[in-house]
């Protein structure tokens, strides 16, 4: 039986954070993911970060991938797990896990989860067909493989996700013929919206997807206008000449191991649906057991380092740690409040007060 002061299950911006944090204050700490590699989202993303110069604002989330990569090589105390899949935790303080296809167990002192979400899907007439992906899978294609998913783009859903992944495509030769939104705005940022309207592509609200037309792959598109209730408005249908169908609908935490040990969950939409109750210090109602990113919250990934940071620095607290590390806490947490004030953070903290009610 293997053991260690601080497990950290998930090596995503949050998870890669978390162990730093850790780590620096002098706690063992031993690294899960599932992936061949660190990094989680951030290895897909090209597009410079905003916020502040403590999360890396103005550099590329490819390059962040790298500078957290590097540190946490040159921290003898963090081990890393990469390829290996956390299968449970159990309420005796067990970790089981798949590492490369061997079964291993360990017990930690803390546990720090960090498994990011999923992406959600729409239902819709042949939404099974090739050609029909997840801006993730989209993203993965172009930014780590260089392969163009298709040549014709139909983009479903305005947020930042899709907004990004759309301005991804032109710059690697694809048309988005559209980018459509149930909404009654545009989710995302302004600026990403703006900029794709200067290159030409058309963004329709209160739009959604009817149908994908084709036999054996993707060969178009049928979309129609919905009212303030998602009905269809009739005489709105149009027919889109498209190869491929991007849905950037929106991510689900992955929760499954904060249901395993037992953390209080609460279902708030606004949050990606059901989330673990945790204090300001990132822990859940678990003892012990912290969480960090888009498990707890889907937001964006500066959100998700200074999370990590505020974990990584909890645990290492509770562990005897103290380095400066409750300083440093408090000003993550400061951080933290002033990245989601104002009006882009609105629906965030609704989501929070929800959450704390």
């Amino acid at each position: 039986m293997l053991h260690t002061e601080v497990a950290v299950i998930g090596g995503g911006p949050a998870g890669m954070s978390a162990a730093i944090a850790a780590a620096k204050q002098g706690a063992r700490v031993v690294l899960f993911e599932r992936g061949l590699a660190l990094g989680g989202q951030l290895v897909k993303q090209t597009h410079r970060f905003f916020g502040s110069e403590n999360e890396y604002a103005g550099t590329r989330g490819i390059e962040i991938a790298t500078i957290l990569q590097n540190m946490i090589a040159d921290n003898k105390l963090i081990e890393v797990k990469a390829d290996t899949t956390v299968l449970g935790i159990y309420k005796d303080g067990v970790i089981t896990y798949e590492e490369r296809y061997e079964y291993g167990r360990m017990t930690a002192e803390k546990i720090i989860i960090t498994t990011g979400a999923a992406e959600k899907m729409l239902l819709f007439p042949n939404n099974d067909l090739p050609g029909v992906y997840g801006a993730g899978a989209v993203q993965t294609f172009m930014n780590q493989f260089g392969v163009k998913p298709g040549d014709n783009v139909l983009m479903v859903g305005a947020g930042n996700i899709g907004l990004i992944v759309s301005y991804q495509l032109v710059q690697a030769g694809v048309k988005v013929e559209a980018i459509i939104d149930a909404a009654t705005k545009v989710g995302g940022y302004l600026v990403h919206a703006a900029k794709l309207q200067r290159l030409g592509v058309p963004i329709y609200t209160q739009t959604t997807i009817k149908e994908a037309l084709g036999d054996e792959v993707i060969t178009g598109a049928l979309i129609h206008e919905i009212d303030a209730n998602f009905a269809p408005i009739k005489g709105t249908e149009r027919k889109l000449d498209i190869d491929t169908i991007c849905l950037a609908v929106g991510l689900t935490p992955l929760s499954e191991l904060l249901r395993h040990i037992g953390c209080k969950m609460k279902y708030v939409p606004i949050l990606g649906g059901y989330v673990p109750t945790k204090n300001a210090y990132m822990e859940t109602s678990a003892p012990g057991v912290y969480v960090a990113g888009d498990v707890a919250c889907i937001e964006e990934a500066s959100a998700a380092m200074i999370e990590g940071s505020i974990a990584g620095l909890s645990a290492s607290i509770e562990l005897g740690y103290a380095k400066g590390a409750e300083e440093a806490r408090r000003l993550y947490i400061e951080e933290l409040n002033a990245m989601r004030s104002g009006p882009v953070g609105e629906k965030i903290r609704q989501g929070l007060e929800q959450l704390c009610g």
